[in-house]
């Protein structure tokens, strides 16, 4: 999410409209659009490799990965957004608004990126908490070797594993995401 103040507030059809009519990615939160900043080469490789890794590990199984070109809702809050990395199983389930727009994923996964880290981390998660279908929560650290799983316990409340080496498991989709494999072929 970019720093900007927002003009002013939007049903969240006019910001699908606006979403339509821009080849930039929007997001949407409390009747505010923002404009979300540009990836760096870095955060595309980032999300690239780890789309890379759970298709991979996917393929034949009831879920698949999507990337940020899918928009998800959180419906109890209305935040519309486009994560990095997506993960559903079973039927995609719809925005009734809006059947390019999705509610039920099972993973989200955010590279995290230096103006956004914060936001991601607290308000973003805070938003992502609500959903129902949503078993893991992934953070991804441009800065460092570092991979931050949050999981959601039978209670409702959340464990964070973290993983600098070897692997991180989401066991609720059955794959790993390799600290090596999701860091390779770094950019010089």
């Amino acid at each position: 999410m970019t720093s900007s103040a927002p003009e002013r507030r939007f049903t969240f059809l006019e910001y699908l409209e606006l979403e339509k009519a821009s080849e930039q990615h929007h997001e949407f939160v409390d009747g505010y659009v923002y404009a979300m900043s540009g990836g760096s080469p870095d955060h595309s490789r980032l999300a690239s490799n780890v789309i890379g890794l759970l298709s991979a590990q996917l393929a034949g199984k009831p879920c698949q990965a999507f990337t940020s070109d899918l928009r998800v809702r959180v419906l109890e809050t209305g935040l519309a957004t486009h994560p990095d990395v997506s993960v559903f199983c079973g039927s995609l389930e719809r925005d009734p608004a809006d059947k390019n727009t999705a509610t039920n994923p099972m993973v989200i996964v955010e590279v995290l990126s230096p103006s956004t880290e914060r936001y991601d981390r607290d308000e973003k998660f805070s938003h992502y908490r609500r959903i129902p279908s949503l078993a893991s929560y992934v953070l991804i650290s441009q800065e460092e070797h570092r991979l931050e799983v949050f999981s959601r316990n039978a209670d409702g409340s959340w464990t964070l594993r973290e993983t600098r080496e070897g692997a991180a498991v989401l066991a609720e989709i059955g794959c790993t995401l390799s600290v090596e494999a999701v860091y390779r072929d770094p950019l010089s």
